[in-house]
């Protein structure tokens, strides 16, 4: 656990007590700060009195003698209207933190020499956090990794000089860090996600450019105009950037073409790695996920073997374009891509196959799948679940063959049985990519996903799929 001194002698609420609020609310008790804990959910409540945390509601005390209020990220900050407890906060004028915000926070007053690196992104963030620590780790570095992806950041290990803590963030959690400042801060992409919390995409962008503003050095993709934007902003003050991009070359980072990172310097391109052999980093979404991560951890002084050695081995996610398994002799694979919870990530699946049973549906999200329109063509058949099946299947009318299965496994069942009926001589892929969020059958993405490993790896016409070696 890392303890927060910072708060110490001081009286500290902490409202959220999920999870990452249990820990945050253990770390400040273990630093020192007298700490009262509430939650709106009598569960929640009870977890914490278990493990001896305060727990008392503060409304209607003078709340002007707390330091802070901790925030859980779940819980509304500004949309679509502020929960009561920030509303408090703000009337007493108490400042409104979450864990990250406490983490840099602690690590600047003891131990700022511990390498600090942040990711964010609408998409691909977590990819992204994975592989930089495993390129890390690989290199022999003590790495820590957590945050929005993994652990609860107060729950890793405590600070060192020598120690990595390589930390997924959120929009929600960067709305809750004041003055982050990481060492290496990485900010993928920004598509049209969260304008519920958010309340419009200049919002959302202004939230993300936060942890961009604040770094010593940022690792900025460039290609979308919100994105782009933030690097200028850095570059015109003359603060270190280093640009990513899969759409054309750059100067100062790396880009990718044609699946090669390639690493300029001068007149030099250094190839880096090239991601067609790559088992598990396919598509170009991919590639702009490596791209950052081997400008990361070149800039934080990894060769260029190190860096390769950690690529070669990385072993990819869970949900998120996870080869499950192999039928027809191995001319069909089937993918997990529950993570997908959206049209823009499920467009990075679908442009990296060439024949595919889609699997797609769930609690739709604004705009449902009209982007994908360029994709169709790819699509052999697509089998539709959930709450959007409806909207989907008018999308989908006269362009693409589906079926209106309703359940995941109907989906599975139909989307293998028709691969394998596929007479076209192509290889294909069974692709779960829903293009939308879990919550209508699914408790959220991981289960979802855990469900579709289990009905594939249960068929007798499935054999696990094995990387290459």
């Amino acid at each position: 656990m890392i303890p927060i001194t910072t708060y110490k002698g001081k009286r500290v609420a902490v409202f959220g007590l999920g999870g990452s609020g249990l820990t945050t609310a253990e770390a400040l008790i273990d630093g020192g700060a007298e700490v009262i804990a509430w939650d709106d959910s009598e569960p929640a409540r009870e977890a914490a009195k278990a493990r001896d945390i305060p727990v008392l509601d503060w409304r209607g005390s003078e709340f002007a003698a707390y330091s802070a209020l901790v925030l859980a990220p779940g819980v509304p900050l500004t949309h679509p209207e502020p929960h009561w407890s920030v509303k408090i906060a703000r009337e007493a004028g108490v400042e409104i933190i979450g864990d990250i915000g406490l983490f840099a926070r602690e690590r600047t007053a003891r131990c700022g020499a511990a390498p600090f690196v942040a990711i964010t992104g609408t998409n691909g963030k977590s990819t992204t956090t994975a592989l930089v620590a495993h390129i890390l780790r690989t290199a022999g570095k003590d790495v820590e990794i957590g945050g929005n992806f993994g652990p609860a950041i107060l729950g890793l290990k405590d600070l060192v000089p020598e120690r990595y803590y390589v930390v997924e963030c959120s929009s929600f959690q960067i709305d809750l860090a004041p003055g982050i400042d990481a060492s290496v801060a990485i900010h993928l992409n920004l598509t049209e996600d969260h304008i519920d919390r958010h309340g419009s995409m200049e919002g959302y962008a202004a939230v993300k450019e936060r942890l961009v503003a604040g770094a010593a050095v940022a690792v900025v993709g460039v290609d979308d105009v919100y994105s782009r934007v933030m690097a200028e902003h850095r570059e015109a003050r003359g603060a270190e950037t280093l640009r990513i991009s899969t759409l054309g070359a750059v100067k100062s980072g790396v880009w990718a073409v044609s699946q090669r990172i390639i690493e300029p310097s001068g007149l030099t391109q250094t190839v880096v790695y090239d991601l067609h052999g790559h088992p598990i980093l396919k598509g170009v979404h991919n590639a702009q996920n490596v791209a950052a991560a081997v400008a990361a951890t070149r800039r934080l002084g990894l060769t260029l073997d190190q860096v390769r050695k950690g690529i070669e081995s990385f072993p990819g996610l869970a949900h998120r374009m996870e080869p499950i398994g192999k039928a027809g002799d191995g001319r069909i694979v089937l993918v997990n891509d529950s993570k997908a919870t959206n049209a823009d990530a499920a467009a990075k699946a679908l442009a990296s196959f060439e024949r595919i049973y889609w699997i797609a549906g769930g609690k739709p999200k604004t705009g449902g799948i009209v982007s994908l329109a360029p994709y169709f063509p790819k699509i052999a058949k697509a089998f539709l679940i959930g709450v959007a099946a409806d909207e989907f299947a008018a999308t989908l009318e006269g362009k693409v063959p589906y079926d209106s299965v309703g359940t995941l496994d109907k989906a599975v069942e139909g989307a293998l049985a028709a691969a394998l009926a596929d007479d076209s001589g192509l290889s294909s892929v069974v692709l779960l990519s829903p293009a939308c969020a879990s919550y209508d059958q699914f408790k959220n993405f991981e289960v979802r996903g855990d469900h579709f490993r289990d009905l594939v790896l249960t068929d007798p016409r499935v054999q696990p799929f094995q990387e290459k070696a």
